[in-house]
């Protein structure tokens, strides 16, 4: 089996400036993708406050650019003084600058003021190829760079600042990023977005020890769209927002690319134009999910815990029938115990419940835990010796659901017990045709209890169970989504220490 990828999850951090106040000092985009329409986005994703001092207008789409033009200097300066003489500023990120003489009121404005974080994104050639920056305008581009703290250019723009070949592989890539990063003296962002192959690793370089190391890799899939319209304006307004926040730009990197992979893996759905169209900023904020779309993040956090029980030696001898009793026992009592607890948090999904078929359905729950909770006393663990003594691994599962309960959120309440629904019946369901294709023996010392694992019953609940719960996310609010996907992950890694405690404890 092959693990899949964590679904990004992205709490914000509040340790440092909860709401930076970011500028964005940029052309603009008409049709919204790039410039300072997306880094306005941007900001606003991570948190921030944004605010924009327009450097060029142009009539852009996402087909490509038709024209530029740039406003007078002197308004630009309007601008800068206007926001400075009324609002702190906590970052800068300067993007599209358009000829010399904006460069230099910008570098001058900079030199004046001293922000704290300053992201400088040269922004000379677009994704779609067009020239943004006029090649005269190179050298003085050039000498507002030692302002930056951090500085990101695609390849194409680092080949020219270097005045290079554009990089063609990784090591290439790297080998300019740290020459440039010399030269200028400050952190350069070194990015893979050009380079061909599944893989697109960005890469945090610096030769004088602001980092950890020399240069810091942070690898990540390739998202295949053609929808990467201000990928790179929006990643570096991205990255000065939760630079306040960190104050670490390895911390930074870490948490917005994951942001922005599922901005471009999320970006069809926003239907914009005819060419490359924009990504999706707010895709974490989307509480319009399609059936189904919450229910395959779950899945992706199952699949991992799903790994680790198929390899425990518990299932493993339960499968072939040599598992020792005494283990199997002892799971059982665990499991009459677990039960009782079980029952009383589906009565309190059934509580909260906003309609009457999820109600009947929790309610219904509850009471078939307590009818097998008896069930297993009567028959097998009636004639066996077995502890009545609630487990560390039953207690601490039956308590983290109850503490889901104690939120008041019946989408949380879902996630914290569908694991016990989900997990139990893809493990129940491997076994049993496991069983099924050795032969069905009935001498196996636990056939009776294989079979039950073939219950369509349980199965239908199951997708039941997922289907309410898929439901309850696209009502649910960001947050309480990411409570849910806490909650289910948590529930996940108790049932896989749960068929462990045999072997530990029995």
């Amino acid at each position: 089996m092959t693990t899949s990828p964590y679904p990004a999850v992205y709490p914000l951090n509040l340790s440092r400036r909860s709401i930076p106040r970011v500028l964005s000092i940029a052309g603009s985009d008409p049709s919204g993708g790039a410039g300072i329409q997306a880094d306005l986005k941007s900001i606003a994703a991570q948190g921030g406050y944004g605010m924009a001092a327009i450097t060029a207008l142009t009539a852009q789409n996402t087909m490509g650019v038709r024209a530029v033009h740039v406003p007078p200097v002197e308004f630009l300066r309007q601008q800068l003084d206007a926001i400075g003489d009324d609002i702190a500023v906590d970052a800068v990120k300067v993007g599209m600058l358009g000829d010399v003489a904006v460069i230099n009121e910008v570098r001058a404005w900079l030199e004046e003021t001293r922000p704290a974080v300053v992201v400088i994104d040269p922004v000379m050639v677009a994704t779609s190829g067009d020239r943004l920056l006029r090649e005269s305008s190179e050298s003085a581009l050039r000498e507002l760079l030692p302002l930056a703290d951090l500085v990101t250019p695609n390849l194409p723009e680092l080949a020219v600042l270097l005045g290079e070949p554009e990089a063609t592989d990784w090591a290439t890539a790297l080998d300019q990023g740290k020459r440039l990063a010399a030269e200028y003296g400050n952190t350069v962002l070194v990015k893979g977005g050009h380079l061909a192959g599944s893989e697109c690793p960005d890469a945090l370089v610096n030769t004088t020890g602001l980092l950890g190391q020399d240069v810091i890799e942070v690898a990540g899939a390739r998202v295949e769209t053609v929808n990467s319209h201000g990928t790179g304006c929006s990643l570096s307004s991205a990255l000065a927002t939760v630079q306040v926040r960190t104050g670490n730009w390895e911390a930074s990197l870490r948490e917005v690319k994951p942001w922005l992979l599922q901005a471009l893996a999320t970006s069809d759905v926003l239907g914009v134009g005819h060419g490359k169209g924009p990504v999706h900023h707010f895709h974490h904020l989307h509480t319009g999910l399609q059936q189904g779309e919450f229910a395959k993040v779950l899945w992706r956090e199952a699949w991992p815990e799903l790994e680790a029980i198929y390899g425990l030696s518990f299932i493993q001898g339960l499968q072939s029938g040599a598992l020792d009793e005494t283990e199997f026992t002892y799971y059982l009592a665990q499991d009459a115990l677990y039960l009782n607890g079980y029952s009383r948090v589906l009565a309190r999904a059934g509580a909260l419940a906003p309609t009457e078929e999820e109600q009947l359905f929790w309610a219904r729950g509850s009471q078939m835990c307590l009818e097998v909770e008896s069930e297993l006393h009567r028959n097998w663990l009636s004639t066996r010796t077995a502890t009545t003594i609630t487990g560390p691994v039953t207690k601490s599962y039956v308590d983290h659901l109850l503490a889901a309960t104690s939120s008041g959120s019946y989408a949380v309440v879902l996630a914290a017990v569908l694991p016990c629904y989900w997990l139990y019946a893809e493990v129940g369901q491997q076994l049993h045709s496991a069983y099924i294709d050795d032969g069905a023996n009935p001498a196996h010392p636990y056939a009776a209890w294989l079979a039950t694992y073939a219950d369509e019953g349980f199965a239908a609940a199951t997708r039941k169970a997922i289907d309410f719960t898929d439901a309850a996310a696209s009502a649910a609010s960001p947050r309480e989504r990411e409570a849910m996907v806490e909650a289910f992950r948590q529930s996940c890694r108790y049932e896989t220490a749960f068929f462990d405690a045999p072997r530990l404890y029995s």
